[in-house]
């Protein structure tokens, strides 16, 4: 599903008014709302299971660019040196 975000611009007026309408529709549809204060966009209104969603994603995508960098940094091991490692590391603690 295609999402015009034209559709989902609202003035803050219109969201201060219809605050709980503006709720139920980024719930059910799961489309943000954009916010405008004197015609400029300002901020984004969306429901907290997208919001979760997104701080996921970017959570992922610093742990993906970590990993990058120590690739470039030649901060690697292969995987039978970790697996090794590992064993060595269960059979003293265990």
């Amino acid at each position: 599903m295609a999402l015009n975000l034209r559709d989902n611009v609202k003035p803050i007026s219109y969201v201060k008014t219809n605050a709980a309408k503006m709720l139920d529709y980024v719930n059910e549809r799961k489309n943000p709302i954009i916010i405008t204060q004197n015609g400029e966009a300002r901020a984004v209104l969306m429901d907290i299971n997208t919001y979760q969603d997104n701080e996921d994603a970017f959570a992922l995508l610093s742990i993906l660019k970590l990993s990058e960098k120590d690739i470039e940094n030649e901060n690697v091991k292969d995987s039978k040196t970790v697996f090794k490692e590992l064993r060595e590391r269960l059979t003293k603690n265990g």
